[in-house]
């Protein structure tokens, strides 16, 4: 019996998606046992009003809710900290995050040290915490992370400068909630950015040695609805249609990658975020290409399988030629939305490619990929992406 493998999935208990899903937020919180609840959410939404919109709401079942809007873009240990504290002074005992990857992140890190003590810092790796974490609600507004579903939590340590990876199912919210009506007012830039870090969930996650038939079928759907939907949703904020199908696109690109992990384009994007504090979904979307092409060798008939999934004809082509479909279409679809098409664009300097590639080997992440990389193979990817 050694020698067979067993896989989980994993996912919240409750999943609600569509127009208006947001409604719904009081009543779950109310479901869920709550009396006092922090809400988790970046400084932006705070001041535009949404995290409000989503308090009222709430506060309409009965509840108390304290707004925390320390979020960073990339957020930190430090933020995490700060969020426990009001969580304590305000006695919580649930959490709601308002927002994308970093919310929930942020939301997860808290939820995890008031339910098991310590520092986030502790946590870091596979499954490190005894006990569960707060109860959670994570309210989606990008169509990207799947960080509202998933049990992967990404903090970064601002002393020794890296992106901390903790994957562990006690991080997993009890309820996502996914409504495109709070992902309208999002910005070209960041439909865009999301957009290609959902496809590269997706595509790491069907390469990955951990795929399997269940999350296959959510990766292939991805790449279907993002290859038709995602210039769309860029173009036109305001296209309905665009933002309900990359909303489900995002969720089912979390079901994969959730369950089949991820690779080297998520290890070595955290680098570039932890060392320089850039957006994670450019990072990835610069990438992704340039570690596809590396990772051929590992599972070639699977690009091919990506590349006639987002709409590319493989009729007749060799596993190589077919493969190198995908990464041009890949390459393609992140020129249309306006993503850069090098590192060089985002300030990043060689000098610091060593000292990330070595962390990019430590990284939860890579365990998955369909390729091992040697230190300098991973240094020359990061050249290449220049």
């Amino acid at each position: 019996m050694s020698n067979y493998q067993v896989y989980g999935y994993f996912m919240p208990t409750v999943n609600l998606m569509g127009a208006g899903a947001a409604q719904e937020t009081g009543k779950q919180a109310k479901l869920l046992g709550g009396k006092s609840v922090l809400l988790v959410t970046d400084a932006y939404l705070e001041k535009i009003g949404m995290a409000q919109e989503i308090a009222d709401i709430i506060a309409k079942e009965g509840l108390k809710v304290t707004i925390y809007g320390g979020a960073e873009p990339n957020p930190t240990d430090k933020n995490v900290h700060d969020g426990l504290d009001i969580f304590n002074k305000e006695e919580c005992d649930l959490i709601v995050s308002v927002g994308g990857g970093s919310a929930h992140d942020c939301a997860k890190g808290i939820g995890l040290v008031a339910g098991n003590g310590g520092r986030i810092n502790d946590y870091e790796g596979v499954d490190q915490s005894p006990k569960p974490m707060a109860p959670m609600i994570a309210i989606n507004t990008t169509a990207g992370t799947a960080a509202e579903m998933t049990r992967f939590c990404i903090i970064t340590d601002v002393a020794r400068h890296i992106k901390m990876a903790i994957v562990d199912w006690h991080v997993t919210p009890n309820v996502s909630i996914n409504d495109p009506l709070l992902m309208m007012k999002q910005p070209p830039s960041l439909t865009a950015a999301t957009g290609m870090d959902a496809l590269t969930h997706a595509v790491e996650a069907y390469v990955s040695t951990a795929a399997t038939p269940v999350t296959d079928s959510a990766a292939l759907m991805t790449f279907k609805l993002i290859s038709k939907y995602l210039r769309r949703a860029v173009a036109n904020g305001d296209d309905f249609e665009a933002r309900e199908q990359m909303a489900y696109a995002q969720f089912l690109a979390g079901m994969a990658f959730n369950n089949a992990s991820l690779g080297y384009v998520h290890a070595m994007a955290h680098q570039l975020g932890g060392f320089y504090n850039l957006p994670h979904g450019v990072c990835n979307a610069i990438l992704l290409p340039h570690v596809s092409r590396f990772n051929m060798i590992g599972n070639m008939e699977r690009y091919g399988e990506i590349a006639e999934a987002m709409g590319e004809n493989i009729t007749g082509l060799s596993a190589r030629d077919a493969a190198e479909k995908c990464f041009s279409a890949i390459s393609t679809l992140s020129q249309d939305v306006g993503i850069p098409t090098g590192l060089s664009a985002l300030n990043v300097k060689e000098e610091d490619f060593k000292l990330m590639a070595g962390n990019a080997k430590l990284d939860a992440c890579q365990a998955t990929n369909p390729r091992t990389a040697t230190l300098e193979q991973v240094i020359e990817i990061y050249k290449n992406a220049m």
